[in-house]
This record gives C-alpha cells, structure tokens and sequence, in this order.
C-alpha cells in the first residue's frame, strides 16, 4: 500500500477516482496523466489576441477582399477603412461616407502593428464599383494602364493584389509590388475569359519567374457572381489564358477561392459556397497543377451567414482552414486537415462572443516559427465601432 505522503502527493496531483481503493490503479493514473499531457500538446493553443486597427468612430473590415502577404516574421494585410454605423443586420459601415483602402504592417510576426496609405498617391484606390460605401472626396478613380513589362513572380520581396471593378459587372485588375507593399505598380486589366464579368480577389500561385496560376470568380451562365476559375500567365502577365473551372456551375454561388499548393501537381482550393437558405464551404482538389478539379469535402457545412475561407498549409503538410461563423454565437473557427483536405478535424473557435454578424472575412499567414497570424474583423462589444484584430496561434501537434 502507499505511504501517507504518497496519498497526499496523489491527491495534490488530482485525487483521480480510480487511485481511491488499490494500488493497481496508479500506473493506470500515470498513464492517463501522460496522455494528457500529449493531448495538451497536440491540441491548438491562442497564444495573445492583437489589436491591428482600432479607432472610435471607424469601421474596418474584409481583408479576404483585398489579401494578405508575408516575408518571414513580415506580414502585410489589406483591408477596407469607413465609418461605423449602426444598419441593424447590414454592415456597420456608414454607406454615405468615404471609404478607402488601407494596409497594415507587422514586422515581429503580429505582435505589433502600423497602418499605411498604399503608394504612391492615388495607389489601389479602385473603382465606386468595388466599395459598400461611398467613394471618398477628392480622389479620382483608379485606371487601368497599360503592361509593360513582364512580371518577375519570383522576387523575393514580390506582392500582387488583384480587385474587381465590381460586384456583379466589368472586369478585374491587378497591382504588383516588388518592396513588400511600399509602393505598387499598375493596375493591369484582366481579360474576361468568356465571360460576362469577373470577380477578383487575391488569390495566386507562383509557378516560376513568370509562371503564375490565378483564382477568380467569374459569371455564371445567367450573368450572376458565382462560378470559381483558374487563369495562368507563362509569359510574366503579358498574357492570361483560361486554364479551368472549378467544379460545376452552382444553383446558387461559389466565390472566393483560398488556394494551396500539397505537391508539385497537386492543389487543394476552398470555396465559399450559397444555395438559400444554406451556407458552407467546400473543397476541391486537381491532381494535375489546374487542369481538371474534383469534389474532396465539405470542411465546413455550416457557416451561419455565410464568410470566405483562408486556406494555409503548415510545414509539416497540414492544412490549416479558417472562417467565420456568421451565426449566434458569431465567432471566428478553424478547421485542420492530416490527409490533404480529405477530412477535417472539428471546430476550433479562435474569438468567440462577436457581437454582430460583422465578424469573419479572415486571412492567415504562417511565421518563421510555425505560428499561424490571422487577421479579420471583430465589432466592438461596447459600441458601433468595428475594428481589424489578429490572433497568435498554435496549431498544435499532429
């Protein structure tokens, strides 16, 4: 039998009932003492939530429309600047005044943040077209200009941005940086690829120097939002040429692909998918770098409202999804996959208790340490405001 003192050691490590009667339980309680402590491990882990905007009066919002970009421990994310308003269940962004693009900066992997203008003046202004609220005063309208050079994808300080000049009509353009977003070039109009209209958001693969696959959204067959394809330039964006669609033309919609590379051949993207009254996401897989797609599985069968997902693969292959739930509680979730999309772990909440539907439209980036930085919107508890947060996270063991 035990010694008193070691009673007394058991019940300080827990008191755990099968150590109540006899001796044979305790390598039991040593052992589930071990694999808790390997759980723990393998577990994900917040480590600190982080301020990237904040400002009484103002609404910040959507990184997922506009991207994000990392170097390192260096991240830079998009996002959409207004003022807050209370529209009951629509965006709290005041639609009647100004809103601008801004971007923010972290060059300690998220732990601290600075807010920039993009430049050089009048840079990734964009169109009326592309904006929930009210061109700002005073500045003109960003035009398309003409390619003059081949792009060089494979600059170790390269960005490309690419925007829609609206929701539903027109085409697409994109801008590049070579500084880490200091200073942009262009924008480049996209073709339409046999569409009526073509809905970009940042989302790329650099094949090579001047190899490059892009994910859009283009037009369905009756005119509305909602078929996801893949485009590819050879020649450093001289020219782009429809490579395929992503799965089926949808009853309702599929948008805003977030794409990652598993192999040299292989890809795994995620789609944010509608078919009133449901909202989820779904993940396709090509086999062959963008050729032909195929089903893989729903991450996400439920989504609330409805957000876009921000798909990231970690250094030892998982991969990493993460959304927001647009449904009480609204919140901000994250998914993992061991076998390449196949399937999918469940929920892991990142931000709980948002107070309105605001929250979501994330990005993720993966720092030098193997830490996950995703940066989204989350509305002040206390007031109308909506500012830009991120979470540090482990994703823990797999």
């Amino acid at each position: 039998m035990h010694s008193p003192r070691r009673w007394a050691r058991i019940r300080q490590l827990g008191g755990h009932p099968l150590l109540s009667r006899t001796h044979w339980n305790y390598p039991l309680f040593c052992w589930l003492l071990l694999t808790s402590k390997i759980m723990a491990e393998r577990s994900p882990v917040i480590e600190r939530h982080v301020k990237v905007y904040a400002e009484a009066g103002r609404f910040a919002g959507w990184p997922a429309n506009h991207g994000i970009w990392s170097w390192g421990d260096e991240v830079l994310v998009g996002f959409s600047h207004g003022f807050a308003k209370d529209n009951g269940t629509d965006y709290r962004i005041d639609p009647d005044r100004g809103e601008d693009f801004l971007l923010a900066r972290s060059r300690d992997g998220g732990a601290s943040w600075s807010v920039e203008v993009p430049g050089p003046p009048g840079a990734l202004v964009g169109t009326r077209g592309m904006r929930h609220a009210a061109f700002p005063r005073g500045v003109a309208e960003e035009r398309s200009i003409e390619f003059d050079q081949p792009i060089r994808f494979d600059h170790p300080d390269f960005a490309m941005i690419v925007r829609m000049e609206s929701h539903q009509t027109g085409a697409s353009r994109f801008s590049i940086s070579y500084d880490r977003g200091k200073s942009w070039q262009g924008p480049f109009l996209l073709p339409l690829f046999g569409h009526k209209a073509v809905m970009g958001r940042t989302d790329y693969l650099v094949n090579g120097a001047q190899d490059c696959l892009l994910f859009l959204t283009a037009t369905k067959f009756d005119g509305t939002e909602g078929r996801p394809i893949v485009v590819r330039t050879v020649d450093g964006g001289r020219s782009w040429n429809l490579v395929a669609h992503i799965g089926p033309e949808p009853h309702g919609y599929a948008v805003t692909p977030s794409t990652v590379r598993v192999s040299p051949t292989d890809l795994v993207t995620a789609l944010r998918m509608r078919d009133f009254p449901r909202r989820w996401i779904d993940a396709y897989a090509s086999q062959d770098n963008g050729l032909s797609w195929s089903f893989l599985s729903t991450p996400a069968p439920d989504t609330g409202e409805g957000n876009p997902p921000s798909l990231v693969r970690l250094k030892d292959g998982r991969l990493v999804l993460t959304y927001g739930f647009r449904g009480e509680p609204f919140r901000i979730e994250s998914r993992m996959s061991n076998d390449q999309g196949k399937t999918w772990s469940e929920p892991f909440v990142l931000r709980g208790n948002g107070k309105t539907h605001d929250v979501g439209y994330p990005r993720s980036a993966i720092r030098t340490d193997g830490k996950i930085v995703t940066v989204y919107p989350f509305p002040d508890p206390d007031s109308t405001d909506c500012g830009l947060e991120a979470t540090i996270w482990n994703a823990g063991q797999p």
